[in-house]
């Protein structure tokens, strides 16, 4: 349990054992499931937890009271609402907060009707506490259709939802953009639009907002605008970094070569690079450089007359993201009837704003002369 103010309080919990997050993001620094205890005259708790932390919640919550009059759900993602039957079954007296499409999805997942406890709140509505006033409001698909969040104005608190969140446990010390940003484009990464909706919408009604409870990841209290600006730019596809992501699959280490070669050539002339071999790292971890730098070059095998499948299913994954608004560039290669450079650019052409370089890099099994010329000449496309 962690104390955010006097009267707001982290009753959530973080865990180690879970391998897969959503299962399928690695997350090797475990992750927090958070849930946030309001001690006033009424007591209010904001969200559930994951089965897997579901006791340490419930005795973290009996440590601060013996009661919870309103139990607010922002959010019906399992991992967050797993818990709300043994709750409500623990606090008779308790009244949910809800809105229309959580009270539907909670019946879907668990088979219960909370109707008669429920107080269905629309996007604008408030709820008094004693103390505090707080107003919903609602954030469709970010990430899902019923997410809401909630503002209090006397700590100009914002209870996030999963927006602003990381992965990664609690007691675990590192750099909250890492994480979060490979969290933001992988999970949230699709609804852009949808988060640039809701940031103008705080800013329509003038919010003003100085600390950041999401439900995934520590609590935001300081220099909030640095982590606003960073969702900001995140969900506007703007690139947040000028230089070069090289991603590149090879069968027998020709292709890896060229990679490496293209790599150092562009930091030669100073340009900031990342590299990833797709078929060793983690494929989230390439999908958040995608969106972190201004530019990209894939450099893939062609076999079985195809792109390599571990390049294939990375393209993929950025494109399910809404990759746009960056320079892309490709490394072929195929000892006969080589065309993977040309079916990965068919694969990226319909997105918006993508500018493809002019000089494809085309091996004919090994690095030639000709390649690099070829090389040479998409460097120079690169630096400009």
């Amino acid at each position: 349990m962690i104390k955010i103010f006097d009267y707001i309080f982290n009753v959530g919990a973080s865990s180690y054992d879970v391998d897969l997050f959503e299962g399928q993001y690695i997350v090797p620094n475990g992750m927090a499931y958070n849930s946030y205890l309001v001690l006033d005259e009424k007591v209010v708790l904001f969200d559930g937890v994951d089965d897997i932390v579901k006791a340490e919640w419930i005795k973290n919550i009996e440590e601060k009271t013996d009661r919870v009059d309103y139990f607010v759900i922002q959010h019906m993602e399992p991992d967050h609402s797993s818990s709300i039957v043994a709750l409500m079954d623990k606090y008779p007296n308790t009244k949910l907060v809800i809105n229309q499409k959580a009270i539907s999805l909670l019946k879907q997942f668990y088979k219960v009707d909370y109707s008669s406890r429920a107080i269905i709140v629309k996007d604008g509505d408030t709820l008094n506490t004693g103390s505090h006033e707080f107003k919903f409001l609602f954030a469709p698909m970010v990430h899902w259709p019923e997410v809401m969040m909630t503002y209090e104005s006397t700590e100009k608190v914002l209870f996030a939802a999963d927006a602003f969140g990381k992965f990664g446990a609690l007691d675990y010390d590192e750099d909250w953009a890492c994480e979060a940003r490979r969290y933001f484009f992988n999970i949230v990464g699709k609804y852009g639009v949808q988060i640039q909706n809701v940031l103008k919408k705080f800013s329509n009604l003038g919010l003003e907002i100085e600390k950041i409870l999401s439900l995934h990841g520590p609590a935001l209290t300081e220099n909030i605008s640095y982590y606003i600006d960073l969702y900001n730019t995140w969900s506007s596809y703007t690139p947040e970094v000028d230089g070069v992501f090289i991603a590149y699959t090879s069968v027998y280490g020709n292709t890896r070569n060229v990679a490496y070669i293209l790599r150092d050539k562009l930091e030669k002339h100073g340009i900031r690079v990342s590299m990833a071999d797709l078929a060793r790292s983690d494929i989230a971890e390439g999908v958040e450089d995608a969106f972190k730098y201004s530019k990209m070059v894939l450099a893939a095998p062609t076999i079985d007359a195809d792109i390599f499948p571990i390049m294939k299913d990375f393209i993929y994954h950025i494109l399910s993201k809404n990759y746009q608004n960056r320079t892309v560039g490709f490394i072929e290669n195929g000892s006969w009837a080589s065309q993977s450079g040309k079916l990965m650019k068919q694969m990226l052409e319909n997105q918006k704003n993508i500018k493809f370089l002019d000089n494809m890099v085309s091996i004919k099994s090994s690095f030639s002369e000709e390649n690099e010329a070829q090389l040479d000449a998409m460097v120079n496309e690169l630096i400009k």
